[in-house]
């Protein structure tokens, strides 16, 4: 009997170039608080946003998806006919199919390459590493670009205190490839359905339809206390797991890149962790807010444009969010 023919790919594989996308717009948060009768003392005693940048109503995820997936490309000097996958990490699709991968990848000029949404919130550039990866080294693909993106701004409710204040706009994407040594380790993953209802939808797309007009567009809230005891928590176990998996010590790591939630989840997470100064710590939530399945890469081209001799260390990342869903990995810095 004849026998399949398996395909083998490289043993390693390593980010080898980034790319980002930010909304145009500055959002402080004087011009948020009206709605929610807040302040921007309470903002930045709760979050520690200073502002957010949000895009205009023209553009959209796709279209800073492709702006972020052309300069991850354009860095990493690899041809568009060696890029045979793409993976978009989204919650801000604007239709329910077709993907917005399969559209950037026309864009971006690497069609036919394979090409899909993955839906994991706050976690989907995590979960999207993690597959690239294994798609790489599975050989099913030579490179792989991966991108999280996000318009959130289309689904805030201006007058809720929960979430609101707390979104933004964004895309970061990096190009996945072979590597002559492991550049991505083992990812700690996970979901905890339990807690399905703390993040999520105001209401269903059928609940709209049928409301006839009666009920508002759907838009994002958060059971903000559950969450954030849950991230703080038991995320730092799931990091501490990650640099297990991956050999490492918290001190061999140059940086550490958590999902930009909220700022004093980020602190805490350093403290349980109990990082040395020599490690940076991402704290690009301050001026760019949360960007969900962006978070992770932006605040990773932020630092690698702040601080480019951070090139070629290990950085722990980590995200989190609705489902509730995890993923945590160390990469070697593009």
């Amino acid at each position: 009997m004849a026998q399949l023919k398996q395909a083998t790919g490289p043993a390693y594989t390593r980010i080898l170039s980034i790319g980002a996308a930010r909304g145009e717009l500055d959002v402080p948060n004087e011009d948020l608080i009206g709605p929610i009768d807040s302040s921007d003392e309470w903002i930045r005693q709760r979050t520690g946003i200073v502002q957010r940048r949000r895009a205009g109503a023209d553009v959209t995820a796709a279209d800073l998806a492709t702006t972020a997936g052309l300069e991850a490309i354009e860095r990493s000097g690899i041809p568009a006919d060696q890029i045979d996958g793409i993976i978009v990490a989204t919650i801000s699709n604007t239709v329910q199919t077709p993907s917005v991968a399969a559209l950037v990848a026309h864009r971006i000029g690497i069609t036919p390459a394979a090409a899909y949404d993955i839906s994991a919130a706050c976690a989907g550039y995590t979960y999207a590493i993690a597959q690239a990866d294994a798609l790489v080294r599975a050989g099913a693909c030579r490179n792989v670009v991966v991108i999280g993106t996000e318009k959130l701004s289309e689904i805030v409710d201006p007058t809720d205190r929960s979430i609101s204040f707390l979104l933004a706009d964004g895309a970061g994407a990096v190009v996945i490839g072979a590597s002559d040594r492991p550049g991505i380790s083992p990812t700690a993953w996970g979901s905890d359905g339990e807690k399905w209802d703390t993040i999520g939808m105001t209401s269903t797309l059928f609940d709209y339809r049928d409301a006839a007009g009666k009920l508002s567009w759907p838009t994002l809230r958060q059971d903000g206390q559950t969450v954030f005891r849950w991230a703080v928590w038991e995320m730092a176990k799931v990091a501490r797991q990650a640099l297990e998996q991956a050999g490492l010590e918290p001190g061999d790591l140059a940086a550490f890149i958590p999902h930009q939630a909220n700022l004093r989840i980020v602190d805490e997470f350093a403290k349980q962790l109990k990082l040395p100064e020599s490690v940076v710590i991402a704290r690009d939530i301050v001026m760019q807010g949360n960007t969900s399945a962006a978070s992770v890469p932006l605040a990773m081209h932020a630092l690698l444009e702040e601080q480019p001799e951070l090139s070629g260390g290990y950085a722990l990342q980590i995200a989190f969010g609705a489902g509730l869903v995890f993923a945590a990995q160390v990469v070697e810095l593009p």
